[in-house]
């Protein structure tokens, strides 16, 4: 009987000590992942296109071990990274704060979606002097590209010989025809455009003379440029030519451009081609029509912009500032 009860217990423990090694197996082969979390923070409207990014919102997250921060970019986008690994069921928390916007706590997010996180715009103050607020009116877009321009200038014309004597039988100290039997001569001329100016649509022509006997010995003019020459070979009588060419003057100039910002609610947005310097808006503020250079820092005195970079176009975002409303809103 003691016997049984004894193999009976060791079988039970021996049932027991292979749960624990499943379950702890189990855990062990949980599989565990990165912990990257991506996101953007935009602005909370009920017009879509209103939700603009916010940029320089700061994000701090805690799965109550480790804590991690990061700014969004022009877009409104973040990204988390811990160097720990995160197990699935496990949440963090996040904290979204920005000076302009009411703060904004997240109690559960995971690392497995793209977030997209909308605050509240803080209200606006009255203006500072307590009157009414200034209107913005009129709003251009002004920049400069920089163009290259062709123009026709005119055309030169040069006219030459290459002067020779026909059915003379070529000897070895002279120049001779293509096949070697006849004596030739070789001869030419050439053509300036002057500073600025290029040769276009060059073209040589035989006018006068035994054309026939006579072929292009060396073509440095077909392709154009500032300077062009051609030399011909005659072996037969005396032939006349006439070299021609469009003269072309290429001028680089600043082109100033204007365009027009799209306005929702109390921001604006526009695009300008990478190439585009010099940028500034034109505004009718409170009655009067100002030019507003945009330097580096984009600062505005009746505006807060920022700007980002996608597919090699600028990307800007404006929004009014505490005491001015767009005309009729």
């Amino acid at each position: 009987m003691a016997e049984r009860q004894r193999r009976t217990i060791w079988a039970v423990a021996a049932v027991a000590v292979g749960i624990v090694a499943v379950g702890l197996g189990m855990i062990v082969s949980r599989p565990a992942r990165a912990r990257v979390l991506t996101g953007v923070v935009l602005r909370q409207e009920g017009d879509p296109r209103k939700q603009v990014p916010i940029a320089s919102a700061a994000i701090s997250a805690t799965d109550g071990v480790s804590t991690v921060t990061a700014l969004t970019d022009a877009a409104g986008l973040f990204r988390l990274n811990w160097r720990a690994r995160v197990w699935p069921g496990e949440t963090i928390a996040l904290k979204l704060r920005h000076p302009e916007y009411q703060p904004l706590d997240i109690g559960e997010a995971g690392p497995d979606e793209l977030y997209v996180f909308r605050m509240v715009p803080v209200a606006r103050e009255p203006s500072a002097s307590g009157g009414p607020p200034r209107i913005v009116a009129n709003v251009r877009v002004r920049y400069a590209v920089t163009t290259t321009t062709s123009i026709n200038a005119g055309s030169a014309v040069k006219t030459f010989e290459v002067i020779n004597t026909g059915n003379v039988p070529c000897k070895g100290d002279h120049i001779c025809s293509a096949d070697g039997k006849w004596k030739a001569a070789i001869a030419g001329t050439s053509l300036d455009a002057g500073e600025g100016n290029e040769f276009a649509a060059a073209r040589l022509s035989c006018i006068a003379g035994p054309c026939p006997f006579t072929r292009i010995e060396d073509d440095g003019f077909s392709t154009g440029g500032r300077r062009i020459h051609v030399t011909v070979r005659n072996w037969s009588d005396t032939a006349s030519f006439l070299l021609e060419a469009d003269v072309i003057h290429t001028m680089t100039t600043d082109m100033i451009r204007q365009s027009y910002p799209a306005e929702f609610g109390q921001g604006l947005d526009f695009t300008l081609p990478a190439s585009a310097q010099g940028l500034s808006l034109q505004a009718d503020i409170g009655g009067t029509d100002i030019v507003y250079p945009l330097g580096p820092t984009l600062k505005l005195s009746w505006a807060t912009c920022s700007v980002k970079v996608a597919d090699h176009t600028k990307v800007y975002h404006c929004d009014l500032k505490p005491g001015f409303v767009f005309k009729n809103r």
